[in-house]
């Protein structure tokens, strides 16, 4: 039986992260599908990882943003991916949320799971937020149907973003928690 999850949906528990997840979620972030998308999310090493895991896990238990936390399967406990929100800047009341799930665990509905209970939980612990987005890189297909099948309405194109590598753009939708 697990314990120590924060929320939980019928496939999928989610909680802090463990010291012991560092290789694990090394290698879901060094996944050629997760560097494409989103090429900034990808550790140096495992060392690097637990250096993530130990800053995110801070910022859970301080209820501070970043606010992010790992995905695990209920059945066995395994560790598939992460989904979390952080700041927009200069924009009080706003966050982005983003999630990532690993290669043999993509098609199987846990991200739509994930970031519909990640939204719905950080409301709880940050009442201010009144506005969820998600910013995907042009092309990235299955994240875009992730944020519809939440409620994310399409707001716009951004170009020029730090974090668009290929200067594709990126697509903006957002999602109001009804607050």
């Amino acid at each position: 039986m697990m314990t120590g999850f924060i929320f939980e949906t019928e496939r999928l528990a989610v909680r802090k992260f463990d010291p012991e997840d560092a290789e694990r979620l090394y290698a879901i972030h060094c996944d050629d599908e997760v560097k494409k998308w989103i090429p900034g999310e990808c550790y140096a090493d495992v060392e690097e990882a637990q250096d993530g895991i130990g800053f995110f896990s801070d910022c859970v238990e301080n209820k501070r943003l970043p606010y992010v936390m790992a995905v695990v399967l209920k059945e066995n406990g395994e560790l598939i991916g992460d989904t979390g929100v952080n700041e927009v800047e200069g924009k009080p009341g706003e966050v982005e949320i983003g999630f990532v799930i690993g290669h043999d665990y993509r098609g199987k509905g846990y991200a739509t799971e994930a970031v519909n209970l990640m939204g719905e939980y950080i409301t709880s612990v940050f009442p201010q937020i009144n506005v969820l987005y998600g910013r995907v890189m042009k092309g990235n297909d299955a994240s875009v149907r992730v944020l519809e099948k939440n409620g994310y309405s399409f707001d716009g194109e951004e170009y020029g973003a730090e974090d668009d590598p290929y200067g594709n753009g990126m697509l903006i939708f957002s999602c109001r928690t009804g607050r």
